[in-house]
């Protein structure tokens, strides 16, 4: 019986907890990848070499949390919250290494951002400031909200999304404003928020703004971009 790809999963960052100071991660991170047909490890920032985690990977989800640092995003807001230097670090060594060497990428929400930022682009500090309210992209206190986005004729996304439209789980409220080098927008909401990315070149990499997690219910369409992450480690893997 073929091993289950290995799917590395970075965790968020030093946060103090009820035994002290603990590293964390939603299940529902863990649970999507499963449901894939992967077998999930958590990754911890703090690697001084976060490239030799690639060694026992055959792929990785960055997965969302806080902001990242504003220094690196063209500017901030009095709504950041949880930047953490040492996990930007992590995360864009553990990125860099994963487009040199190819291997299979699904990005979420931050990691979607981390993304563009690693390309060189910038992020919209605040999306209320830029967008107004029309739709909501995070709700208090910092719940999910469901809207539609729409997807680019033409998108790899097709190739794991039937559909053109899509109903998703929204949880943010940075986006990508300029575009890093290579990148393409492949998906908008209503109000014209980028919501996926694609990097020229490299089919291997998955990036979307909402959180695919948590709509993975079996045959769900979310539950796709999992399962073709694992089938993107397979095909890497031989």
């Amino acid at each position: 019986m073929a091993r289950r790809p290995i799917v590395g999963i970075t965790a968020y960052g030093r946060e103090a907890g009820p035994r002290g100071i603990q590293f964390s991660l939603p299940t529902a991170y863990v649970d999507a990848v499963r449901r894939g047909g992967g077998l999930p490890v958590v990754l911890a920032p703090g690697e001084a070499d976060p490239q030799a985690c690639l060694e026992a990977l055959d792929a990785v989800v960055f997965a969302g949390g806080g902001d990242i640092d504003p220094q690196l995003t063209g500017g901030g807001h009095d709504t950041n919250y949880a930047v953490d230097a040492e996990r930007d670090r992590f995360e864009l060594g553990l990125l860099a290494g994963s487009l040199e060497r190819e291997v299979p990428v699904l990005a979420i929400c931050r990691g979607l951002q981390l993304l563009n930022v690693a390309r060189g682009g910038t992020l919209h500090a605040h999306l209320p400031d830029v967008f107004g309210e029309g739709v909501a992209h995070r709700v208090p206190p910092l719940d999910p909200v469901q809207h539609t986005v729409r997807l680019e004729a033409g998108a790899g996304l097709g190739r794991v999304f039937e559909a053109g439209e899509l109903e998703i789980a929204s949880w943010h409220h940075q986006a990508v404003d300029r575009l890093g080098e290579g990148l393409r927008a492949a998906a908008f909401a209503p109000d014209g928020v980028v919501e996926a990315l694609e990097l020229e070149g490299a089919p291997f990499v998955l990036a979307v703004q909402w959180h695919p997690e948590l709509q993975d219910e079996p045959g769900s369409p979310q539950l796709g971009l999992f399962q073709a992450l694992v089938e993107l480690a397979r095909s890497h893997r031989r």
